[in-house]
């Protein structure tokens, strides 16, 4: 396999124009903007959308980085609209409370809703035989993909290969947690999910990125850089290196290597524009051990529970919502309202399947994840 070209460029504000101009500095790097489409071309932009959460919290990509993103490709003759899956929420409110329904109107791009979908077949998958897909982008010409710059506590980090997963409709993302509660199997599903797509371009949102406890309670952390690229795994690979990790520590980009979607390895990238080491922060919080699988754990209880990471709660900080408690796609709720709500939720670890789903949709950063002592000792966190 050919090496795959990554372009690198520095950008140290979200001021419009400045974005705009790092983003057609990138797309030249990687051979000009026509590479990618051709005029009346129908572009959908898919953009990290998580939950309605205001740009500076950095939970979401940033309106100007879609703005921008809009105005070049209309430029270049296409037609563009955007849109996204979040986790509870109806996409247009989410969308709205984030800006990019302001940024989208002003730029042009028409924004889509995600909410229904069709099944497509995956003649090549392992794991799914198919997936069911949001009808923009099954109605697109190209899918370009844009990622925000986080941690996450089930696979390290989100980025390129893992934004695609919102192209699936609705709450349907939630039944592949409770199919597939392998962290290893997760992120194999997430590369065969990639390799049904196969979007054109994938510009990650790095200007201000999440470390910390992501992908939404996390800590503003400034990266100061735009990442763009045809191979996801490289652009998930870069921001690892950017951050001084090592991308195997990543299921996503190493099934993903493996598998065929991109490149992994130092060897097999480009780095175009500017150079990783001026850019690079070793402080970046984000955990450093390689992600193990837990099937063998999946099913024993007692076991499980006093080794594998968890969730838990922050009564402190708990305003007793009930969005953790909504998003747990466990059918008996491994986390609930034992008391109505006159108490925070509790968890029921027998039934958790350590998803972290009620940890990306908690609003209040009220959820952290925790690893027991020995697990620590055994290298499980």
């Amino acid at each position: 396999m050919s090496r795959s070209s990554v372009a690198l460029v520095r950008c140290a504000t979200y001021h419009p124009e400045e974005v705009y101009e790092a983003l057609t500095r990138g797309i030249g790097l990687l051979g000009g903007v026509d590479r990618f489409v051709k005029p009346g071309e129908r572009l959908l932009l898919k953009p990290n959308l998580l939950a309605g959460e205001v740009p500076h919290k950095v939970v979401t990509t940033h309106p100007s980085v879609l703005a921008g993103c809009a105005r070049m490709f209309q430029e270049a003759g296409a037609v563009v609209a955007f849109g996204d899956s979040p986790g509870l929420e109806r996409p247009v409110r989410a969308a709205e409370r984030a800006g990019l329904i302001q940024a989208g109107r002003q730029s042009g791009a028409e924004f889509v809703d995600f909410s229904s979908g069709r099944r497509v077949d995956h003649p090549d998958g392992g794991l799914v035989s198919g997936f069911p897909i949001a009808e923009p982008v099954l109605e697109a010409d190209g899918l370009i993909n844009l990622p925000k710059m986080k941690t996450h506590q089930l696979t390290r980090v989100t980025g390129a290969v893992k934004n695609l997963f919102g192209c699936i409709p609705g709450k349907r993302k939630a039944l592949y947690h409770v199919q597939h509660q392998d962290v290893m199997d997760f992120s194999t599903l997430l590369v065969e999910l990639g390799l049904l797509l196969r979007a054109r371009l994938h510009i990650m949102d790095g200007i201000m990125a999440m470390e910390g406890n992501g992908p939404r309670s996390g800590d503003p952390m400034p990266m100061n850089v735009l990442i763009l690229s045809q191979d996801p795994v490289a652009v998930d690979a870069t921001f690892c290196r950017l951050i001084a990790m090592d991308p195997a520590y990543v299921p996503t980009t190493t099934i993903g290597a493996e598998r065929g979607l991109g490149q992994h390895r130092a060897d097999g990238i480009e780095v175009l524009g500017d150079a990783i080491g001026e850019l690079r922060n070793p402080n970046f919080r984000v955990i450093r051990t390689r992600v193990r699988s837990n099937t063998s754990l999946a099913h024993y209880g007692i076991i499980k529970n006093i080794l594998l990471p968890k969730p838990v709660i922050d009564e402190a900080l708990c305003v007793r919502c009930g969005k953790c408690v909504e998003a747990c796609p466990v059918s008996d709720k491994a986390v609930r309202f034992d008391d109505g709500r006159k108490a925070p939720p509790r968890y029921h670890y027998d039934l958790c399947i350590r998803c972290y789903c009620c940890h990306e949709m908690c609003p209040e950063r009220a959820i952290e994840k925790h690893t027991p002592l020995l697990g620590r000792i055994l290298g499980l966190g």
